[in-house]
């Protein structure tokens, strides 16, 4: 068994993953807020696994041993749908979910790096490549301290918990 994951690009078939990594950050308090039937029936939560990469959309899945273990994704919701840590138009929203017993390890790192270098790398070729990122995080989510280490900081003007990174500035 290997304690590095390995990351493999996210696609279309990926849709249940990603519904799982939404029903997991939901829950994220480790008590049942929400059911699967609550995040499917929730137009602002289903279009978090509505994974579209035709609208831009990318992401990547940590693996182990064949097991996955954590995913991270970014999603260009616009006005008309957005997500809770919308920003504007052409910035994409990242989510990320690390498996309950896998975190601690240094995995949810490893995929916002991989997530942000996509991101940049798509920008300097010219590839509907964003300038900013952002997310939503809830009060009281340990996850903040990891995002603010990568340079996340809170959105001026946006509700709370919403926070975004220049990824021209990052550290």
């Amino acid at each position: 068994m290997t304690d590095v994951p390995v990351l493999r690009s996210l696609g279309a078939s990926d849709r249940g993953l990603l519904r799982t990594a939404t029903f997991l950050n939901m829950n994220w308090t480790g008590e049942q807020r929400f059911t699967y039937r609550d995040i499917d029936r929730a137009r602002e939560l289903r279009h978090y696994f509505g994974f579209c990469a035709s609208r831009g959309d990318f992401g990547f899945v940590a693996e182990l041993d064949g097991v996955t273990v954590g995913v991270v994704w970014l999603l260009f919701l616009d006005s008309g749908d957005p997500g809770f840590g919308f920003v504007g138009e052409g910035v994409p929203e990242l989510s990320i979910a690390v498996w309950p017993g896998y975190r601690g390890r240094g995995i949810g790192r490893l995929l916002i790096a991989a997530a942000l270098g996509e991101a940049a790398a798509l920008g300097e070729a010219g590839v509907r490549g964003p300038a900013r990122v952002s997310l939503s995080v809830e009060h009281g989510n340990p996850a903040l301290g990891l995002y603010r280490s990568v340079g996340f900081e809170r959105a001026e003007g946006c509700p709370e918990g919403t926070w975004a990174l220049n990824l021209t500035e990052t550290p």
